[in-house]
């Protein structure tokens, strides 16, 4: 302990130094002056309770090495020495002790290092004044013009900058803060900065000031940089910035921070652009790419052919049609019976207009299931149902620009007609699971081998898309009523045969094109082009022959038929089984033209035959023969 005497404990007590009383070999603080526990952070009940090395931290074995010299040669000084204050801060000090009368303790004087040094530069320019080498006036001058230089800086600066005390209190804030948050100096200047306008994060949020990085660098003494988070204006709105909060220090004390921050609202813009742009740029190439597979598919495809192929008045009439509507953009509805080509007349159609250089999409209505119709014509967003891993367009999205054709149209669920209907109306549509608009430019074609009013009439189809899509209707006329192209469609289908299998110089005798005029063609084209090829496949001697296409039965090859196409018939000899069967089936279709495709009950074709209906229509059924494609003739 210091000296009972009343005037040196007065002056330990009041002296302005922080003086304590240690004992080196016990490692305790036995006395300490206000200014002192001012220094440490703590009174002398707290600092005598706890060894005093606890206060010496890295720097304890210089301490050791100090206390020995002082002991053994006393007095002794260091400014080497670092003291760590109750809260773990290092303060740097000059220490001047001396040996007291029991030979164990000593009196240690602390002096702030950093304070010592200014004292000792104050009086060295005051010497310095007194010898008339620098004027006083002159260096208070140059301190004025530092603070003016400084204050310009923190003017000019484009990014905001602003100080905080220990407290997170603003001590000072530049024009580009104020600019950038709406608040003035003398709004900010002694307030929470953090409760002023960084009370919340960007999502709405509390954002609690202990998990603050700019308030951290008060009690961990770390620069701390944050890319994305946002300020508050002094209007509500949230600004996005980028900031470095740096701490200060003041004679090894923290003291605040200075906090660095940059307004991103652009770059976030800039970004999002990119963004949309990218988002873009995926979009347009995943259509690219579902554009190009249609395509593929198309050019592998095994279309009817190239060309309406025909002389007759009814392809005559065709072409006309075509010619009318394909410069327009009227909806056109294709009807016919399967196989007649009404998928080439959309495709002429799409030719013949402005579109041409857009694709022509294709969707075959009745090979989509009903839960997956929706998503196939207009698409669907990721996560809109099972299954939905991305984005991914719909054929109506897919034809903007040019053209949809819908093949067989009645197939189009009820519940789904009223959505398709509003797109030929409105020309827009949303994708499943998604809120966002699109506007297209579509032009629909449609086709069916189904009669759509008798659908009306049972409820199966809308009424009003009837209409919007009848807008310029085009009958596909069976190939039986058009029985003189047949020849045409017969060489036409050879010459693409003989390529496709490699086969060239086979043709077709001109008896035989009789027999393939005789035949009424159930299957239309598609069929004709199927038996063609069949034959190809099969002839040994370069000739197609089709006798057995009368029966009913495959055409068979060449040398099989020989000796049947030999066999003349006399009026007045027995009937061989195949001539009877091909004058019964000719019979029957000659009945079925007379009734219009009507089979049982009162003049029905049953009746005109004098067979029961059940025979008859097993007959039909036999030959390939379906009684509904004779209605219209």
């Amino acid at each position: 302990m210091i000296p009972a005497s009343p005037m040196h404990k007065r002056v330990f007590l009041q002296s302005p130094q922080a003086m304590v009383v240690v004992d080196p070999i016990a490692d305790r603080l036995l006395d300490a002056n206000p200014a002192a526990s001012s220094l440490l952070g703590a009174k002398l009940e707290t600092l005598a309770a706890q060894p005093f090395s606890h206060c010496l931290g890295a720097s304890l074995p210089l301490w050791v090495s100090f206390t020995d010299e002082v002991l053994t040669r006393s007095p002794g000084w260091s400014d080497d020495l670092v003291v760590l204050d109750l809260t773990r801060q290092p303060h740097n000090v000059e220490v001047f002790g001396q040996r007291l009368d029991d030979g164990q303790t000593l009196l240690l004087t602390l002096t702030d290092r950093d304070q010592a040094e200014q004292r000792r530069a104050k009086a060295d320019l005051r010497r310095r004044h007194r010898r008339g080498h620098v004027g006083w006036e002159r260096i208070e001058q140059v301190f004025e013009r530092i603070e003016r230089q400084n204050q310009l800086i923190l003017g000019a600066a484009g990014e905001g900058i602003y100080g905080l005390d220990a407290e997170g209190k603003t001590t000072f804030v530049n024009p580009a803060a104020e600019r950038i948050l709406g608040w003035s100096s003398d709004d900010m200047v002694g307030h929470d900065a953090h409760l002023m306008f960084h009370h919340t994060h960007a999502d709405g949020s509390h954002f609690p000031v202990q998990q603050c990085p700019i308030h951290a660098s008060f009690s961990d003494g770390q620069v701390h940089r944050v890319d994305d988070e946002v300020f508050w204006h002094k209007n509500g709105e949230a600004i996005p910035v980028e900031y470095t909060s740096t701490p200060i220090f003041e004679m090894g004390r923290l003291v605040g921070a200075v906090v660095l921050f940059r307004d991103i609202r652009e770059r976030k813009r800039a970004e999002q652009r990119l963004r949309d742009a990218l988002a873009e740029v995926e979009s347009l190439k995943q259509r690219l790419e579902l554009e190009n597979q249609y395509l593929q598919e198309e050019i592998k495809a095994e279309l009817n052919h190239r060309e309406i192929v025909g002389e007759s008045p009814a392809v005559v009439q065709l072409i006309h049609q075509i010619a009318l509507v394909a410069p327009t953009d009227a909806n056109v509805l294709i009807s016919g019976e399967s196989g007649t080509g009404k998928e080439l007349i959309a495709r002429a159609i799409h030719v013949g207009s402005e579109r041409c250089d857009r694709p022509l999409i294709r969707v075959n209505c009745a090979a989509i299931p009903h839960d997956l119709f929706e998503s196939e014509f207009f698409g669907h967003v990721k996560g809109a149902f099972t299954g939905a891993v991305s984005d991914r367009p719909g054929r109506y999205e897919l034809a903007d620009g040019g053209t949809l054709f819908l093949d067989e149209v009645g197939e189009i669920p009820l519940a789904l007609q009223s959505k398709l209907l509003r797109v030929l109306q409105d020309q827009q549509f949303e994708r499943v699971g998604d809120n966002h608009t699109r506007e297209v430019d579509v032009r629909v074609i449609a086709a069916t081998n189904r009669d759509l009013r008798e659908m009306i009439e049972t409820g199966a189809f809308r009424e009003d898309l009837y209409f919007r899509l009848n807008v310029f209707p085009i009958e596909s006329v069976p190939l039986r009523s058009r029985i003189e192209d047949v020849p045409l469609l017969a060489r036409h289908f050879l010459q693409r045969a003989c390529q496709k299998f490699n086969k060239p110089g086979v043709r077709i005798p001109p008896a035989q094109l009789q027999i393939l005029q005789r035949y009424p063609w159930p299957g239309n084209i598609r069929e004709l082009e199927n038996v063609i090829e069949r034959q190809v496949i099969v002839t040994q001697d370069r000739r197609l022959m089709f006798d057995d296409l009368l029966l009913g039965e495959p055409p068979s090859p060449r040398g099989d038929s020989l000796e049947r196409a030999a066999v003349t018939v006399d009026e007045a000899s027995p009937l061989p089984e195949q001539e009877l069967c091909r004058r019964q089936r000719d019979n029957a279709i000659a009945a079925l033209q007379r009734c219009s495709g009507k089979v049982s009950g009162r003049g029905g074709a049953a009746e005109l035959l004098g067979l029961k209906p059940t025979t008859l229509f097993s007959r039909l059924r036999k030959w390939g023969i379906e009684p509904r494609d004779y209605r219209t003739l």
